[in-house]
């Protein structure tokens, strides 16, 4: 949507905007507006700036990047590549609306950031279509093209061949050019050198998460088991395989990282609390999320999906709840928390917004994680679906 659509609804946004700050009240005796905007300044009005940024900066900014991006895709000499790479721009885009809200915290660096972010997720979405969607189970082949995710991640190197190993192969520069606009923009990045080796571990367990689940539906669960397993013993709060891989799969760790760099003076020791607060858990809330409200699509498509290992609803709910709970606590003890608590408690609302979570059996889950989100997190959602039915998101 164009800025100028987003303005002509500024009286419903503003609206909005008035129930998010009373969202941030604790329901108390006499409690009103005036009083918790006295009391609880500082949050309040980093919060709408983060919210105001990202409605009227970084979402037109997305689409005018998303809008290059398919003009090249569309030029592919390859009818299979083209059609993959067009329909992850089309249908994918709210992914990298989501990760936009990173660009909105940092004082300088945000153009940089924000390009580095929408060229990672458009060639993350890219390569899940190639290895979900194009008829191929090769893991040699999935894992050749994943060569492209860390290298987008490594300024300097030398890109490789990634279709290599793949049945298509001519997508006009399509893949290198978003390798190379990822690499520009991190080298632009005073402490991306202090973060490059937490974001690169992040970058090999999701590669090595979407080689193996995209591999024959007879092998797969058992691979990635035996993957994991070692990996559960480092977490100090019991999680299931299933929870973790799910947590593999996030992209949000490698954005809060991205965004530490923005910072001249970053430490080592910084980027790992960071890191250790997404994964398992921001990150796993996200794709739990996502695997949640995709369930009876993914059973239509035979698609594999995490949160079919729940033992019911209830459960899934339950496990849902401990994520959240454990992801705001996270998120509270990092430096400047305002931008990850706002990521937290915005995951359920944009997620559970979408009409896919509409559904009756879905209903108690829903209710259940939103409540134990919180007030901000209901209007974030509501919020989140007044823009959906603008066609914002």
């Amino acid at each position: 949507m164009s800025r100028s659509r987003m303005l002509e609804n500024i009286p419903l946004l503003t609206s909005h905007f008035t129930h998010l700050i009373e969202g941030y009240m604790l329901p108390a005796a006499g409690y009103n507006l005036a009083m918790g905007l006295k009391l609880m300044p500082a949050i309040v009005v980093e919060n709408m700036i983060i919210l105001g940024r990202l409605l009227f900066q970084a979402l037109p900014e997305v689409n005018r990047e998303l809008n290059r991006w398919r003009q090249l895709a569309a030029a592919s000499p390859d009818q299979e590549l083209g059609y993959q790479a067009l329909a992850s721009l089309s249908k994918k885009k709210f992914h990298c609306q989501g990760g936009s809200v990173y660009a909105t915290w940092p004082r300088r660096y945000r153009q940089q950031l924000l390009k580095a972010i929408i060229a990672l997720q458009t060639i993350s979405d890219y390569l899940d279509n190639l290895c979900d969607r194009a008829g191929v189970q090769d893991e040699e082949a999935f894992r050749q093209l994943h060569l492209a995710f860390t290298d987008a991640l490594t300024p300097g190197r030398t890109g490789h061949d990634y279709y290599a190993r793949y049945p298509y192969c001519c997508d006009g520069g399509y893949l290198p050019a978003l390798v190379r606009a990822c690499q520009e923009a991190l080298a632009a990045l005073p402490g991306y050198p202090a973060v490059q080796g937490e974001i690169l571990y992040l970058a090999d367990l999701y590669c090595r998460l979407q080689t193996i689940k995209h591999i024959d539906v007879n092998s797969r669960q058992e691979r990635l088991q035996a993957w994991l397993e070692p990996l559960l013993h480092q977490i100090p709060v019991p999680v299931c395989w299933w929870e973790l891989a799910a947590a593999t799969g996030s992209t949000l760790g490698i954005f809060a990282l991205m965004t530490l760099a923005t910072g001249k003076e970053v430490h080592v020791a910084a980027a790992a609390r960071l890191r250790e607060a997404y994964f398992p858990w921001i990150g796993g809330l996200h794709i739990l999320l996502d695997y949640f409200i995709d369930q009876q699509e993914d059973r239509e498509g035979g698609d594999l999906n995490f949160c079919t290992f729940y033992r019911d609803d209830r459960e899934t709910g339950q496990r849902l709840q401990l994520f959240l709970t454990q992801s705001l606590a996270r998120a509270q003890d990092l430096p400047e928390p305002f931008l990850h608590l706002m990521v937290v408690r915005g995951l359920p609302a944009l997620y559970l917004s979408d009409g896919k979570a509409a559904g009756r059996e879905q209903a108690a889950a829903r209710r259940a994680i939103l409540q134990a989100a919180g007030p901000l997190s209901w209007n974030l959602y509501r919020l989140c679906t007044t823009l959906r039915r603008l066609g914002i998101i």
